[in-house]
């Protein structure tokens, strides 16, 4: 009789699951091992981590680093799912890695605050960047020197900038970081400094502002420049690392990445 009763609690219990009336703490004591795009991280996932450990009790071991780092240690079994904001090459997907996408970013050109640009056309970044245009009052600025900042030529907002602005020609540079984030400190403390990175990860920070291209301020559907983030995973996601994307793409993970100027994907 007990066993029944037990089998009956049991039968109860997977109904309410799938009713979504409680959840299941099968993921408890389980750690995730995720190398986390330094543009992903700043942008997105400070928030969305602290509510999926909240909600599944799965809890995150974070490595952050530029996008091909992440994917390297994904292929060389250290981590257990990685985030890019770089496209996953063919042959990486011929070799049964997947990719996710799962959200879309302005890549966003940012200026000292004391800058009193605000547009800049996507010919006049080309220039800036090809050291034609060296200073800020050829643009109508005022009479300072462009400093030129970039991330890391392994980082993905290097690589998209270089691909849709620069047509893949050489970016000049006056100072450059490992992790595209790292950006964001050098101009807010460097006068006359423009840099690009992800538009979520400058939302509330101070003494750095987004200026327009051709016109169009990154808010805007219609914005020039973007980048997509993606999960990559060693085959389709299974177990806890499902559970982490399904989390994601979640209501609650589209309502974070709305929050932070992001265009969730599926």
């Amino acid at each position: 009789m007990k066993n029944a009763h037990r089998v009956i609690i049991w039968v109860v219990f997977l109904i309410l699951v799938q009713l979504g009336a409680v959840s299941p703490t099968i993921h408890a004591d389980e750690t995730l091992r995720y190398s986390c795009s330094a543009q992903v991280s700043e942008a997105f996932e400070t928030e969305r981590l602290e509510a999926f450990t909240r909600a599944t009790g799965i809890r995150v071991d974070l490595f952050i680093a530029p996008s091909p780092t992440c994917v390297n240690r994904l292929m060389n079994g250290v981590c257990d799912i990685a985030s890019t904001t770089r496209n996953l090459h063919f042959s990486h997907k011929e070799s049964g890695y997947v990719e996710t996408p799962f959200c879309r970013d302005a890549l966003a050109v940012i200026v000292n605050v004391a800058s009193v640009t605000e547009n800049v056309t996507k010919k006049q970044l080309r220039e800036i960047f090809r050291r034609d245009v060296t200073n800020w009052n050829q643009l109508g600025g005022h009479d300072q020197p462009v400093v030129l900042t970039v991330p890391g030529k392994n980082t993905g907002a290097y690589n998209n900038f270089h691909r849709q602005v620069m047509r893949m020609k050489t970016i000049e540079y006056d100072y450059t970081t490992y992790q595209s984030t790292q950006i964001i400190e050098l101009v807010k403390q460097i006068p006359g400094t423009i840099s690009f990175i992800a538009r979520g990860a400058v939302v509330g920070r101070e003494g750095i502002k987004m200026i327009n291209v051709d016109g169009i301020p990154p808010t805007h559907k219609d914005y020039p420049l973007s980048q997509i983030f993606s999960f990559v995973t060693r085959g389709n996601p299974t177990g806890s690392v499902k559970v982490f994307v399904d989390f994601a793409l979640s209501e609650v993970g589209k309502t974070i990445m709305k929050r932070r100027g992001m265009v969730p994907i599926q």
